[in-house]
């Protein structure tokens, strides 16, 4: 079990009962300005994947499935709202569309296609049932911390297939030297797959060793305003401007191309990759595949509150939890810092989610 930030117990409930205890909402980065040949359309879906969506509406208006787009991809195990676009067909016609688990609440044209990443993130609303009331104080005591100091910006269980088997497909590619996936998108998915992983052992390494959010000599710094990226090199200067939330420190996803820290932060991100054995020749293979990138080891939990139900006869309550997060943020990893391993997840694992999670921004 990776580490986390906050150290309260573990703590009993069951997630997931029905999608109806998942609610994700998308945060647009902008709306679509009522002019031009694409059509963007607000929809809300229930039991289905973002692609599966996506097929389904551009069949029913009969618009070009290849043409879609989307910002960002909604669990299926959920009700979500999100924006995506169409070319080939008009708002009046979106409007009148009868889809089977999908609702179109939003219609309007707009010049170009919508691009993947193209969001702010998603606001969330969690019912975790079955949590033992007296536990309460203990999450809001968390909560509290996580909204001050961030959620650790771990990739999710997801990202790594079912019981983490993607893990070992990598491993054997791209760092024993074994034959090459022949579908581009799974080549992809492994490459995403160990960068995933050693961004997870870096960030790891830093909450043990009390670094989450300290400032270390040769960091690469994320400004979070516009996204633009440094090289930290007045370590007091920098923690004070981290302390205010202007930036944030990153780790890496490992890439030919990718920006690189110096000293005492070059020091750990290495001692980690070689841990897993990525070195030079590991970064040949990904190839464009995975030019590399920097993803910061926090993000700002928005707008958290907490509800507490009236408790049952054993003592039991239902709790409710609303928060945004940036995009690229897994709201499993909030409840994992609440709750740790005390979690029971109803929620199926059908093969293809890995696929999903794998592709693009949540």
């Amino acid at each position: 079990m990776l580490p986390t930030l906050t150290s309260t117990p573990s703590i009993a409930g069951r997630f997931r009962s029905t999608p109806e205890d998942f609610l994700v909402d998308e945060l647009p980065a902008f709306l679509p300005s009522g002019e031009g040949d694409h059509v963007y359309v607000k929809i809300r879906k229930r039991g289905l994947t973002t692609p599966e969506a996506l097929r389904r509406l551009a069949s029913a208006l009969g618009a070009r499935h290849e043409d879609a787009g989307h910002a960002g991809l909604k669990d299926r195990h959920a009700i979500t709202t999100q924006w995506v676009s169409l070319f080939g067909t008009t708002p009046e016609a979106a409007r009148e569309v009868q889809v089977e688990d999908l609702e179109v609440l939003e219609a309007a044209r707009h010049r170009h296609k919508l691009r993947a990443g193209k969001l702010r993130g998603n606001r969330f609303t969690l019912r975790v049932r079955g949590v033992p009331a007296a536990a309460t104080s203990e999450l809001r005591e968390a909560l509290d911390q996580l909204a001050a100091r961030g959620v650790p910006a771990y990739f999710g269980t997801q990202r790594f297939g079912r019981e983490g088997q993607n893990r070992e497909r990598a491993r054997r590619w791209l760092v024993e030297g074994g034959r090459a996936p022949r579908d581009r998108f799974a080549r992809k998915m492994m490459v995403s797959t160990l960068q995933s992983q050693v961004f997870n052992g870096v960030l790891a390494a830093r909450l043990e060793r009390g670094l989450f959010d300290r400032v270390l000599a040769g960091d690469v710094l994320r400004k979070e305003e516009t996204g633009g990226i440094f090289v930290a090199e007045d370590v007091a200067a920098e923690q004070a401007r981290v302390d205010r939330w202007e930036t944030s420190p990153t780790g890496p996803l490992p890439g030919l191309d990718a920006a690189t820290p110096t000293g005492e932060a070059a020091t750990l991100e290495a001692e980690v990759a070689a841990s897993f054995d990525v070195g030079p020749e590991v970064l040949a293979r990904f190839g464009k595949l995975g030019p590399g990138a920097r993803r910061p080891l926090r993000l700002r939990l928005g707008d958290a509150t907490l509800e507490v139900g009236a408790p049952d006869e054993l003592g039991a309550t239902t709790v409710t939890l609303a928060f945004d997060l940036p995009a690229g943020g897994y709201a499993t990893e909030v409840l994992r810092e609440l709750f740790k391993d005390g979690l029971e997840e109803a929620r199926p694992a059908p093969a293809d989610d890995a696929r999903e999670h794998a592709a693009a921004p949540r």
